[in-house]
Protein backbone atom coordinates (compact mmCIF):
# COMPACT_ATOMS: atom_id res chain seq x y z
CA UNK A 1 0.00 0.00 0.00
CA UNK A 2 2.95 2.24 0.58
CA UNK A 3 4.21 2.22 -2.48
CA UNK A 4 0.70 3.26 -4.06
CA UNK A 5 0.81 6.12 -1.85
CA UNK A 6 4.16 7.32 -2.63
CA UNK A 7 3.33 6.98 -6.43
CA UNK A 8 0.24 8.97 -5.54
CA UNK A 9 1.69 11.75 -3.46
CA UNK A 10 4.64 12.03 -6.03
CA UNK A 11 2.69 12.89 -8.80
CA UNK A 12 0.63 15.21 -6.56
CA UNK A 13 3.84 16.79 -4.84
CA UNK A 14 5.23 16.98 -8.54
CA UNK A 15 2.15 19.15 -10.13
CA UNK A 16 1.60 21.65 -7.23
CA UNK A 17 5.44 22.23 -7.33
CA UNK A 18 5.88 22.60 -10.97
CA UNK A 19 3.01 25.46 -11.02
CA UNK A 20 4.88 26.90 -7.64
CA UNK A 21 7.79 26.87 -10.14
CA UNK A 22 6.42 28.36 -13.20
CA UNK A 23 5.30 31.56 -10.93
CA UNK A 24 8.23 32.08 -9.45
CA UNK A 25 10.44 31.45 -13.18
CA UNK A 26 7.64 34.12 -14.72
CA UNK A 27 8.42 36.53 -12.14
CA UNK A 28 11.67 36.19 -12.08
CA UNK A 29 11.82 36.43 -16.28
CA UNK A 30 9.90 39.99 -15.89
CA UNK A 31 12.13 41.52 -13.26
CA UNK A 32 15.32 40.48 -15.74
CA UNK A 33 13.47 42.33 -18.07
CA UNK A 34 12.42 39.61 -20.85
CA UNK A 35 9.28 39.97 -22.71
CA UNK A 36 5.82 38.27 -22.44
CA UNK A 37 6.09 36.85 -26.00
CA UNK A 38 10.00 35.52 -24.63
CA UNK A 39 8.00 34.36 -21.06
CA UNK A 40 5.66 32.19 -23.23
CA UNK A 41 7.41 30.23 -25.63
CA UNK A 42 9.97 29.51 -22.79
CA UNK A 43 9.37 30.15 -19.17
CA UNK A 44 5.72 28.48 -19.27
CA UNK A 45 6.56 26.24 -22.39
CA UNK A 46 9.65 24.66 -20.63
CA UNK A 47 8.15 24.69 -17.01
CA UNK A 48 4.66 22.73 -17.66
CA UNK A 49 7.14 19.89 -19.28
CA UNK A 50 9.38 19.83 -16.33
CA UNK A 51 8.11 17.23 -14.33
CA UNK A 52 8.45 14.92 -17.09
CA UNK A 53 12.25 15.79 -17.42
CA UNK A 54 12.78 15.66 -13.85
CA UNK A 55 11.23 12.38 -13.48
CA UNK A 56 13.21 11.34 -16.46
CA UNK A 57 16.45 12.34 -15.44
CA UNK A 58 16.01 10.72 -11.61
CA UNK A 59 14.84 7.85 -13.07
CA UNK A 60 18.29 7.27 -14.89
CA UNK A 61 20.26 8.28 -12.47
CA UNK A 62 18.67 6.27 -10.33
CA UNK A 63 19.08 3.00 -12.02
CA UNK A 64 15.83 2.33 -13.69
CA UNK A 65 16.48 4.68 -17.32
CA UNK A 66 13.68 2.30 -18.50
CA UNK A 67 10.75 4.25 -16.49
CA UNK A 68 12.28 7.22 -18.54
CA UNK A 69 12.57 5.67 -21.72
CA UNK A 70 9.02 4.55 -21.09
CA UNK A 71 7.66 7.65 -19.88
CA UNK A 72 8.68 9.48 -22.89
CA UNK A 73 7.02 7.10 -25.12
CA UNK A 74 4.06 6.30 -23.14
CA UNK A 75 3.39 10.30 -22.69
CA UNK A 76 3.52 10.68 -26.48
CA UNK A 77 0.91 8.02 -27.18
CA UNK A 78 -1.24 9.06 -24.06
CA UNK A 79 -1.22 13.25 -25.13
CA UNK A 80 -2.35 11.61 -28.91
CA UNK A 81 -4.75 9.11 -28.00
CA UNK A 82 -5.88 10.07 -24.72
CA UNK A 83 -5.86 14.22 -24.89
CA UNK A 84 -7.85 14.27 -28.40
CA UNK A 85 -10.18 11.56 -27.79
CA UNK A 86 -10.94 13.60 -24.72
CA UNK A 87 -11.21 16.88 -26.17
CA UNK A 88 -13.06 15.44 -29.08
CA UNK A 89 -15.90 13.95 -26.49
CA UNK A 90 -16.26 17.53 -24.55
CA UNK A 91 -16.21 19.26 -28.20
CA UNK A 92 -15.81 18.10 -31.73
CA UNK A 93 -12.89 19.29 -33.04
CA UNK A 94 -14.16 20.96 -36.34
CA UNK A 95 -12.05 20.95 -39.89
CA UNK A 96 -9.56 24.45 -39.72
CA UNK A 97 -9.21 27.16 -42.66
CA UNK A 98 -5.14 27.51 -41.20
CA UNK A 99 -3.54 24.41 -41.74
CA UNK A 100 -0.28 23.30 -39.77
CA UNK A 101 1.24 21.53 -42.19
CA UNK A 102 4.88 22.39 -41.45
CA UNK A 103 4.70 21.66 -37.70
CA UNK A 104 2.32 18.27 -38.56
CA UNK A 105 5.52 17.24 -40.80
CA UNK A 106 7.84 18.31 -38.25
CA UNK A 107 6.44 16.36 -35.80
CA UNK A 108 6.61 13.41 -38.24
CA UNK A 109 10.16 13.79 -38.76
CA UNK A 110 11.09 13.94 -35.63
CA UNK A 111 9.23 11.29 -34.52
CA UNK A 112 10.76 9.18 -37.00
CA UNK A 113 14.08 10.39 -36.13
CA UNK A 114 13.44 9.44 -32.48
CA UNK A 115 12.52 5.56 -33.61
CA UNK A 116 15.50 5.41 -35.75
CA UNK A 117 17.62 6.10 -33.06
CA UNK A 118 15.83 4.10 -30.22
CA UNK A 119 15.89 0.83 -33.11
CA UNK A 120 19.62 0.38 -32.02
CA UNK A 121 18.85 -0.94 -28.57
CA UNK A 122 20.00 2.68 -27.20
CA UNK A 123 19.88 6.24 -27.10
CA UNK A 124 23.70 7.18 -26.18
CA UNK A 125 25.32 10.91 -25.33
CA UNK A 126 25.79 10.50 -29.33
CA UNK A 127 21.87 10.58 -29.84
CA UNK A 128 21.01 12.56 -26.91
CA UNK A 129 23.54 15.32 -28.18
CA UNK A 130 21.47 14.89 -31.68
CA UNK A 131 18.32 15.15 -30.46
CA UNK A 132 19.04 18.21 -28.29
CA UNK A 133 20.75 20.17 -31.08
CA UNK A 134 17.67 19.70 -33.41
CA UNK A 135 15.69 20.90 -30.41
CA UNK A 136 17.34 24.00 -29.74
CA UNK A 137 17.18 24.63 -33.58
CA UNK A 138 13.46 24.23 -33.40
CA UNK A 139 12.57 26.52 -30.71
CA UNK A 140 15.33 29.17 -32.64
CA UNK A 141 12.97 29.12 -35.34
CA UNK A 142 9.39 28.77 -33.80
CA UNK A 143 10.44 31.85 -32.11
CA UNK A 144 11.82 33.42 -34.85
CA UNK A 145 8.47 32.64 -36.63
CA UNK A 146 5.83 33.42 -33.74
CA UNK A 147 7.94 36.47 -33.43
CA UNK A 148 6.94 37.74 -37.08
CA UNK A 149 3.18 36.44 -37.08
CA UNK A 150 1.05 38.91 -34.64
CA UNK A 151 -1.30 36.68 -33.76
CA UNK A 152 1.02 33.96 -32.87
CA UNK A 153 2.96 36.34 -30.22
CA UNK A 154 -0.29 37.87 -28.71
CA UNK A 155 -1.33 34.44 -27.69
CA UNK A 156 2.13 33.52 -26.36
CA UNK A 157 2.34 36.86 -24.79
CA UNK A 158 -1.20 36.68 -23.47
CA UNK A 159 -0.20 33.09 -22.13
CA UNK A 160 2.54 34.77 -20.10
CA UNK A 161 0.44 37.61 -19.15
CA UNK A 162 -2.20 36.18 -17.70
CA UNK A 163 -1.09 34.35 -15.18
CA UNK A 164 -1.97 35.45 -11.98
CA UNK A 165 -0.12 35.06 -8.47
CA UNK A 166 3.41 36.08 -9.81
CA UNK A 167 5.97 37.54 -7.17
CA UNK A 168 7.33 41.19 -8.24
CA UNK A 169 10.28 40.75 -6.04
CA UNK A 170 12.92 39.65 -7.80
CA UNK A 171 14.13 37.75 -4.24
CA UNK A 172 11.05 36.68 -3.46
CA UNK A 173 10.60 35.07 -7.19
CA UNK A 174 14.31 33.70 -7.05
CA UNK A 175 13.06 32.09 -3.87
CA UNK A 176 9.80 30.57 -5.07
CA UNK A 177 11.30 29.27 -8.19
CA UNK A 178 14.01 27.30 -6.07
CA UNK A 179 11.00 25.95 -4.04
CA UNK A 180 9.22 24.79 -7.04
CA UNK A 181 12.62 22.99 -8.15
CA UNK A 182 13.35 21.46 -5.00
CA UNK A 183 9.69 20.26 -4.82
CA UNK A 184 9.20 18.70 -8.07
CA UNK A 185 12.61 17.18 -7.21
CA UNK A 186 11.13 15.46 -4.02
CA UNK A 187 8.20 14.43 -6.26
CA UNK A 188 9.99 13.05 -8.81
CA UNK A 189 12.11 10.88 -6.74
CA UNK A 190 8.81 9.83 -4.92
CA UNK A 191 7.04 8.54 -7.70
CA UNK A 192 9.86 6.96 -9.23
CA UNK A 193 10.35 4.95 -6.48
CA UNK A 194 6.36 4.21 -5.86
CA UNK A 195 6.47 3.43 -9.65
CA UNK A 196 9.62 0.58 -9.93
CA UNK A 197 8.03 -0.46 -6.32
CA UNK A 198 4.56 -1.47 -7.95
CA UNK A 199 6.13 -2.87 -10.97
CA UNK A 200 8.55 -5.17 -9.55
CA UNK A 201 5.63 -6.09 -7.19
CA UNK A 202 3.54 -7.10 -10.01
CA UNK A 203 6.30 -8.48 -11.95
CA UNK A 204 6.43 -5.91 -14.63
CA UNK A 205 9.62 -4.45 -16.57
CA UNK A 206 10.51 -0.98 -15.50
CA UNK A 207 9.12 0.02 -19.30
CA UNK A 208 5.81 -0.83 -18.52
CA UNK A 209 4.88 1.34 -15.66
CA UNK A 210 6.67 3.94 -17.48
CA UNK A 211 4.52 3.67 -20.44
CA UNK A 212 1.26 3.21 -18.06
CA UNK A 213 1.24 4.65 -14.88
CA UNK A 214 3.82 7.50 -14.94
CA UNK A 215 3.19 8.37 -18.24
CA UNK A 216 -0.97 9.54 -17.66
CA UNK A 217 0.46 11.02 -14.42
CA UNK A 218 3.23 13.39 -16.27
CA UNK A 219 0.28 13.57 -19.13
CA UNK A 220 -2.45 15.18 -16.64
CA UNK A 221 -1.64 18.89 -17.52
CA UNK A 222 -2.41 18.36 -20.61
CA UNK A 223 -5.49 16.78 -20.52
CA UNK A 224 -6.21 19.13 -17.61
CA UNK A 225 -5.24 21.92 -19.93
CA UNK A 226 -7.23 20.62 -22.89
CA UNK A 227 -10.86 19.65 -21.61
CA UNK A 228 -10.85 23.07 -19.78
CA UNK A 229 -9.82 24.28 -23.50
CA UNK A 230 -12.35 22.23 -25.18
CA UNK A 231 -15.32 23.08 -22.46
CA UNK A 232 -14.94 27.04 -23.58
CA UNK A 233 -15.18 25.70 -27.21
CA UNK A 234 -11.16 25.61 -28.44
CA UNK A 235 -10.66 21.82 -28.53
CA UNK A 236 -7.62 23.29 -31.36
CA UNK A 237 -5.96 24.07 -27.87
CA UNK A 238 -5.53 20.62 -27.60
CA UNK A 239 -3.65 20.25 -30.57
CA UNK A 240 -1.27 22.49 -30.04
CA UNK A 241 -0.61 21.12 -26.36
CA UNK A 242 -0.01 17.68 -28.58
CA UNK A 243 2.67 19.17 -30.85
CA UNK A 244 4.49 21.03 -28.32
CA UNK A 245 4.45 18.37 -25.50
CA UNK A 246 5.55 15.42 -28.05
CA UNK A 247 7.96 17.76 -29.63
CA UNK A 248 9.44 18.66 -25.77
CA UNK A 249 9.45 14.96 -24.82
CA UNK A 250 11.10 13.55 -27.89
CA UNK A 251 13.92 15.95 -28.27
CA UNK A 252 14.40 17.39 -24.94
CA UNK A 253 13.71 14.94 -21.96
CA UNK A 254 15.27 12.15 -24.22
CA UNK A 255 17.91 14.07 -25.43
CA UNK A 256 18.95 15.79 -22.19
CA UNK A 257 18.52 12.17 -20.17
CA UNK A 258 20.14 10.09 -23.07
CA UNK A 259 23.42 12.79 -22.66
CA UNK A 260 23.23 12.36 -19.32
CA UNK A 261 22.98 8.42 -19.10
CA UNK A 262 21.74 6.19 -22.31
CA UNK A 263 18.69 5.53 -22.68
CA UNK A 264 17.99 1.44 -22.83
CA UNK A 265 14.67 0.65 -25.69
CA UNK A 266 13.51 -2.92 -25.09
CA UNK A 267 13.32 -5.85 -27.60
CA UNK A 268 9.59 -5.43 -26.53
CA UNK A 269 9.38 -1.55 -27.08
CA UNK A 270 11.03 -1.80 -30.28
CA UNK A 271 8.33 -4.59 -31.81
CA UNK A 272 5.53 -2.53 -30.62
CA UNK A 273 5.39 0.57 -28.42
CA UNK A 274 7.59 2.58 -30.75
CA UNK A 275 5.36 1.33 -34.09
CA UNK A 276 2.14 2.63 -31.49
CA UNK A 277 4.13 5.92 -31.20
CA UNK A 278 4.71 6.62 -34.98
CA UNK A 279 1.38 5.26 -35.79
CA UNK A 280 -0.41 8.02 -33.26
CA UNK A 281 1.34 10.70 -35.19
CA UNK A 282 0.39 9.27 -38.52
CA UNK A 283 -3.12 9.55 -37.03
CA UNK A 284 -2.95 12.92 -35.73
CA UNK A 285 -1.17 14.48 -38.57
CA UNK A 286 -4.71 15.14 -40.60
CA UNK A 287 -6.06 16.53 -37.55
CA UNK A 288 -3.49 18.94 -37.15
CA UNK A 289 -3.31 19.99 -40.75
CA UNK A 290 -7.36 20.63 -40.47
CA UNK A 291 -7.47 18.51 -42.96
CA UNK A 292 -9.70 15.68 -40.59
CA UNK A 293 -12.53 16.78 -38.23
CA UNK A 294 -13.04 14.75 -35.29
CA UNK A 295 -16.25 14.00 -33.46
CA UNK A 296 -17.62 13.09 -30.27
CA UNK A 297 -17.62 8.97 -32.04
CA UNK A 298 -14.59 9.43 -33.59
CA UNK A 299 -13.12 10.78 -30.07
CA UNK A 300 -14.82 7.57 -28.03
CA UNK A 301 -13.43 5.64 -30.52
CA UNK A 302 -9.37 6.94 -29.80
CA UNK A 303 -10.53 6.60 -26.40
CA UNK A 304 -11.03 3.21 -26.65
CA UNK A 305 -7.66 2.48 -28.89
CA UNK A 306 -5.89 4.27 -25.93
CA UNK A 307 -7.72 2.14 -23.56
CA UNK A 308 -6.67 -1.25 -25.85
Amino acid sequence: MNMYIQLAGGLVVLLVAAEIMIRGAVGLARSLGMSALMIGMTVVALGTSAPELVVAIDAALAGVPGVATGNVVGSNIANVLLIVGAAALIAPIARRAQQENRDAFLLFLFTAIFVALGWSGTIGPLGGGLLIAIFVGYMGFSYWKDARDPASAQEHAEEADTMGGVPDNPWLATGVTLVGLAGIAWGADLMVDGGVAIARALGWSEEVIGLTLIAIGTSLPELAASAVAARRGHPDVALGNILGSNMFNMLAIAGITAFVVPLPVSDGMRAFDLWVMLGCTVLVAPVLMGRMPVGRRAGMAILIMYAG
